[in-house]
């Protein structure tokens, strides 16, 4: 037996023993899933929707199914390249182009919950990212960074999405820390609880929107919209995060899933 069938039987061995759990990133998509708002003089993104086709009746007496209707960046949901106009000339930009193996990474989670509780406007800084490396060591290339800050743990869209008179609120990255990540750790890409991987307020930033800016930029991917982070170790964790093969899509609701050794 090769010792890569080796390494994939463990791996089977370890799930099916429950020393290696899977744990589901993704949120529940339906009517009730929040929706990024734009100012009105952009086209906005439609919410999910759905209509049966047929449901064991006239229309298809053995079988249920239904169409669906939504844009590709609802719900959980990945940030092609080609997403934002700082990643429209890579190669490989789309959600068909990508090689696979890029959809499979360890995972580094940083925990800023508590600041988040305390400053919804929290931003990840370059510094904060290596005292988390000072602790549990460099990130490495080629892993996505996932930021822990329990907003999955709203309920509500009014909560989820915090839209004030002067905007949404909700935290994310400074510009010089995604420069860091895309640059000099060479990261696959970002993941988020929030509905997208800019802060809320970063319309009104220098540049704005520096996360999609300068990651996708950087040819890296973007993951939104995740959830039980807290169920993940600082390390340790596998993230397999592939959206649909849609061609020339610039994103894609997905179903992101991590393995981690059980506690």
């Amino acid at each position: 037996m090769s010792a890569r069938v080796t390494v994939l039987s463990l791996l089977v061995e370890e799930l099916n023993s429950g020393r290696v759990k899977v744990v589901d990133l993704t949120q529940p998509l339906g009517a009730d899933t929040p929706v990024i708002g734009l100012p009105p003089i952009f086209a906005p993104s439609p919410p999910f929707s759905m209509e049966t086709i047929s449901s064991y009746d006239q229309n298809g007496p053995a079988w249920y199914w239904n169409t669906i209707h939504l844009g590709e960046h609802t719900g959980t949901h990945f940030d092609a390249p080609v997403h934002w106009i700082t990643g429209k000339d890579f190669a490989n930009n789309t959600t068909d182009t990508i090689p696979v193996r890029q959809f499979v990474g360890a995972a580094c989670v940083i925990d800023v919950s508590k600041e988040v509780a305390l400053y919804e406007d929290f931003l990840l800084t370059r510094e904060v990212v290596q005292a988390w490396e000072g602790e549990h060591g460099k990130i490495p290339r080629g892993a996505w960074l996932l930021l822990r800050t329990d907003w999955s743990k709203r309920t509500g869209n009014e909560a989820f999405l915090n839209v004030k008179a002067d905007g949404p609120h909700s935290p994310g990255f400074h510009k010089d820390c995604v420069k860091f990540l895309a640059q000099e750790r060479d990261v696959l890409g970002v993941g988020v609880e929030t509905v997208g991987t800019d802060a809320g307020q970063a319309g009104t930033f220098d540049p704005p929107f520096p996360c999609h800016t300068f990651m996708h930029g950087a040819g890296k991917f973007g993951l939104a919209s995740l959830k039980n982070l807290d169920q993940l170790p600082p390390t340790g964790a596998i993230v397999i995060a592939a959206p649909l093969k849609i061609v020339n899509g610039s994103g894609s609701p997905l179903r992101v899933v991590a393995l981690t050794p059980a506690e």
